[in-house]
């Protein structure tokens, strides 16, 4: 006599209550044609239904959670790929019980009592799944079922970020479109205007530093006449105290033209003073100055130096370009590839 629960038991003992995988699927030579068994059919909006198939003498007929289905052909393709114990079918099924791999619901949610703001209701959702979670990570991961758990909540909980994210973007797209229209509304006349103000300014540049040129001229020229004239003045002087045999009127006349002369350089002095090349007038006025920017001779010099202050921002770009190239499969001196095992 042939065992009508064959397949669901090879099903079973390959999968362990698990979701089966393609290759598994095959290696059972599934087809389209409903076998008896205890099953699992994925829910997508909720809690995963409960299916039990089996010939009734005229058929094979399937339950589907607590409802009878129209055709068993039909629900088989939905949850062939999923065998589950009896005891773990007679629990969900029967008894209303969770399944063993699913996170408890929060009484919080049960029932669907929210309050109606969207945001206030997400909120008491991640406050109510939080409260549990929490209580979850208190203890070490020792079965299987746990394991599970903690995949699936995992998962749950991001569909939580996930909608308060698709929230926030529904509720903030009216203010972005409409700061986008006053940004497009006021930007020419932001932009433009900012243009060409710098332009006009760049169009001073050749003259300005033409001035700068003739400035500096001026002043050496100042400077030379100044250290002349101290010279001259120092000179007379000298003179005048080392000289016996003029007249008194005569060395007053000598002193005098020395303190003239060195007032005369004292003025060239003053004239020597840099004055910057400029234009406009006062409130509209435009004049050179120095921007200081530094250009690269030698970069990997430069990294070193750098390297040698403890510089963070460049240990950061370091950082980033070395794990795209060790993502990448290239090897770099100084860089070793870390393996790590993380749940994803």
């Amino acid at each position: 006599m042939q065992n009508e629960w064959a397949f669901w038991q090879r099903a079973l003992a390959i999968g362990n209550s698990r979701r089966l995988t393609k290759d598994e699927m095959r290696s059972l030579e599934a087809t389209t044609e409903p076998q008896t068994g205890f099953w699992r059919k994925r829910n997508k909006s909720g809690s995963d239904v409960p299916v039990a198939i089996w010939n009734d003498g005229n058929g094979m007929v399937a339950k589907v959670g607590r409802n009878m289905a129209d055709h068993a052909d039909e629900i088989w393709t939905w949850c062939c790929d999923w065998p589950i114990s009896e005891e773990a079918y007679r629990s969900v099924a029967e008894n209303g019980e969770a399944w063993a791999d699913e996170p408890p619901v929060a009484e919080a949610v049960m029932g669907h009592n929210l309050p109606d703001d969207p945001l206030e209701a997400l909120r008491l959702e991640f406050e109510a799944e939080k409260e549990l979670a929490e209580k979850f990570l208190s203890a070490a991961i020792e079965s299987q079922e746990q394991a599970d758990q903690a995949a699936v909540w995992s998962k749950k909980i991001a569909a939580i970020a996930k909608k308060a994210t698709d929230l926030h973007k529904v509720e903030k797209q009216p203010w972005l479109d409409g700061g986008r229209a006053v940004d497009d509304k006021w930007r020419p006349l932001k932009e433009e205007p900012d243009t060409l103000s710098k332009r006009l300014k760049r169009h001073l540049d050749v003259f300005l530093q033409d001035q700068l040129r003739k400035e500096r001229d001026r002043q050496e020229a100042a400077r030379r006449e100044e250290e002349r004239l101290r010279r001259e003045a120092e000179e007379l002087a000298r003179k005048a105290a080392a000289s016996d045999q003029q007249s008194e009127v005569e060395r007053n006349a000598v002193k005098e033209e020395a303190e003239r002369l060195q007032r005369e350089a004292e003025a060239k002095a003053k004239e020597a003073e840099a004055r910057n090349a400029s234009a406009g007038s006062t409130g509209a006025k435009v004049s050179l100055r120095t921007f200081v920017n530094a250009r690269v001779t030698d970069y990997k010099a430069a990294a070193l130096a750098l390297l040698a202050m403890n510089h963070a921002d460049l240990k950061t770009t370091i950082d980033q370009l070395a794990n795209r190239a060790v993502r990448a499969g290239v090897e770099l001196d100084g860089v070793e590839r870390v393996e790590e095992q993380r749940a994803a």
